[in-house]
């Protein structure tokens, strides 16, 4: 296991009803399959010794005694495998006959587990076969060899190998070393009722669901079953293995699609074609689901179930994932996903902004408007804002105010947009006061240093304060995430205003939400295509030849790289080491894209460079998000020191940046 990815799988077999050694044989063979796969747990469909379908067979004596059999003989065959298997088979205990899952590892049996809700409606009739899993009260945190528990929690030496073996629904299958990385059982039926067995065993401490389940097809089925399983995996921040059967059920009244699907955290990791047999893999980031029910201090744990410990990590060479790691986390990859993000996203700025305009009474705000995307998304919000509480758009203030670094093109741009737009305009050159300043202060001006930067920031800012007091309205801001995250801004000049709309708002989304608008709005097209297409800029250095000579990228790192960092650092608190791995997953492979054109790609020694700088740059820049002005939430990752992220401003980087150099 590399980072905590544990590699699972569903198996549909192909099954004749009644036949368990043709049954066996198929699901040795996909065992062994998914072995050489690497796959460290594989769960197969409810009742696959026998079938589901074979009716009032199950009381046929010689079919209970084959599938015991058969489930002996598959330990015994997979004891040399590094493998857990869980099976479906019908198994009498006691007075009654139960619908159970056999947990297989190391060629034993380490516990039966069987069916809590027994459906008997519509075309099933379980009743008539089955009886319910029986009450039980399990003693915690007891191992299987320690035989402490009475007597009727055990299935007697003898019928599953030579010695006893758990019965029950209250058992949890741990890791031998790694016990936080543990599963437990439940089958079909139980993850349609109202509470399933899944939300006790999660309390418990399983962290991967598997469910063995038959559910038959009909129309609009798959929908309803896929949104199960993904609901019950992120209510129970979970892994969700749902291993469906399929060809060769009886067809006498149902047809059974083996649809198979492995959930985490409510999305869908590997999902199987209908009417298919074989295996679904996938891997779970066992890691990020630990990391999750520790942030959420409403999930809780107890310790009442019954422990059984079995080798589940499994050491392995590194290997390229199943699963696929999305290089732009914040950004929807379907085009209809991404039109819902961007006009939530929108609604959700706008809202917060119309919020504290009636609050302050203010009809009036302000905006330095550079002919970039950060103020153009910004004035863009704060026209919805406007028109949402249908206040002219002459109340918004469009500034704009060249410096030594402005382009023609970029403040023509500006000017195009606002007036499209209908707000107000003014211009205000900043030149003059700066080079005022840089003699109060005694710098040459001639230097390209922080200094010379700043300075203009800053008399940016305070014309816009300033203007506002004069006015009566509010400065909206204009920086984003992902500049927050990496202190691109400086401290009381863009980094401050009165309300900043894109303080949540990652940079590879914000170019996503002025493209929606300007697809959204005809009249912006042309005047948003031209900034969508201007390289990101602060323009506070010179020119070189009339075109902008300071690109933020070719400082500091590519923003693709740098929100993917954040996400997983922020969102998951992945370490460095782990971060750099899903990076070369996620960038080292040619990506498609339908909007940008082929993805270049990135050599490991450039994403461990900008991760370093990603590191030195958060942890340094903190002291700028300690004090930062209000503004709206709008994903899962946010840098308010009121909401999501409070961090020390001294706090040292030397940890995070040690592990990095080691992987050099």
């Amino acid at each position: 296991m590399i980072h905590g990815f544990l590699r699972v799988a569903a198996a549909t077999p192909e099954c004749i009803v009644g036949d368990c050694e043709k049954n066996t044989a198929a699901i040795l063979s996909l065992i062994t399959e998914a072995s050489q796969k690497d796959v460290s747990l594989v769960v197969f469909p409810e009742l696959c010794i026998t079938g589901y379908t074979c009716a009032d067979l199950f009381a046929q004596e010689v079919l209970g005694r084959e599938a015991i059999s058969s489930v002996n003989f598959i330990a015994e065959r997979t004891k040399n495998l590094p493998i857990a298997s869980i099976v479906g088979l019908p198994f009498a205990f006691g007075n009654a006959r139960y619908n159970c899952a056999a947990v297989i590892s190391g060629g034993k049996v380490h516990g039966i587990v069987p069916k809590t809700h027994i459906p008997n409606y519509g075309e099933f009739y379980e009743l008539r076969h089955f009886t319910a899993a029986p009450e039980e009260i399990a003693t915690p945190g007891t191992c299987e060899k320690h035989l402490t528990h009475a007597r009727e929690n055990y299935i007697p030496a003898g019928v599953f190998g030579p010695e006893p073996v758990l019965f029950g629904t209250k058992i949890l299958f741990s890791d031998e070393i790694t016990t936080a990385v543990s599963f437990a059982v439940e089958i079909c039926e139980d993850l349609w009722v109202p509470s399933p067995p899944s939300c006790e065993h999660v309390r418990e401490g399983a962290l991967i669901i598997a469910n063995l389940s038959a559910s038959n097809t009909v129309i609009g089925k798959d929908d309803y079953r896929r949104n199960l399983v993904v609901s019950q995996s992120g209510r129970c921040v979970s892994a969700y293995i749902y291993a469906n059967a399929g060809s060769g059920e009886s067809t006498t009244d149902l047809v059974f699609a083996g649809h198979n699907i492995i959930a985490e955290n409510g999305t869908i990791l590997s999902e199987s074609e209908t009417f298919t047999t074989g295996l679904t893999c996938t891997d779970i980031d066992t890691l990020r689901l630990l990391a999750e029910r520790r942030r959420l201090n409403t999930f809780g744990t107890s310790a009442n179930y019954l422990k059984v410990f079995i080798p589940l990590i499994k050491e392995t060479t590194k290997k390229p994932l199943l699963r696929k790691i999305d290089p732009h986390p914040f950004v929807p990859e379907s085009p209809a996903s991404l039109s819902k993000r961007c006009e939530e996203v929108l609604s959700i700025q706008a809202e917060g902004l119309a919020k504290r305009l009636v609050h302050t009474g203010c009809k009036t705000a302000l905006i330095g408007l550079s002919g970039g995307l950060d103020s153009t998304l910004a004035l863009l919000v704060t026209m919805r804002a406007f028109d949402k509480l249908t206040l002219p758009r002459k109340g918004i203030i469009a500034i704009t105010m060249p410096g030594f670094g402005t382009t023609a093109h970029t403040r023509s741009n500006a000017l195009k947009l606002a007036q499209i737009a209908g707000t107000s305009t003014e211009e205000i050159s900043i030149k003059k006061s700066v080079i005022q300043h840089f003699k109060d202060i005694g710098h040459t001006g001639e230097v390209f240093d922080v200094t010379y930067e700043n300075a203009q920031a800053r008399e940016r800012t305070q014309i816009l304060m300033d203007k506002a007091n004069m006015y009566g309205g509010l400065v909206i801001g204009t920086g984003d995430l992902s500049e927050l995250a990496l202190g691109w801004a400086t401290y009381n000049g863009d980094h401050m205003s009165m309300y900043a709309v894109n303080a949540s708002v990652p940079k590879t989304l914000v170019k996503h939400l002025v493209k929606y608008e300007s697809e959204k709005t005809k009249q912006f097209s042309s005047v948003l295509k031209a900034i969508l297409e201007t390289p990101v800029s602060p323009e506070l250095l010179p020119p070189e030849n009339g075109q902008i000579s300071q690109k933020t990228e070719h400082i500091i790192g590519p923003y693709e790289l740098h929100d993917f960092f954040l996400y997983h650092c922020v969102r998951w608190g992945e370490s460095p080491a782990k971060i750099l791995f899903l990076a070369e997953e996620a960038f080292l492979t040619k990506k498609n894209d339908e909007q940008d054109g082929e993805k270049a790609l990135y050599t490991r020694s450039e994403i461990l460079q900008w991760l370093k700088v990603f590191f030195r740059r958060f942890f340094s820049q903190q002291f700028k998000r300690s004090c930062l002005p209000d503004g709206p939430k709008v994903g899962s990752v946010s840098l308010s020191p009121r909401g999501d992220w409070r961090m020390p401003s001294d706090a040292s980087a030397t940890l995070w940046l040690k592990e990095l150099d080691s992987l050099e």
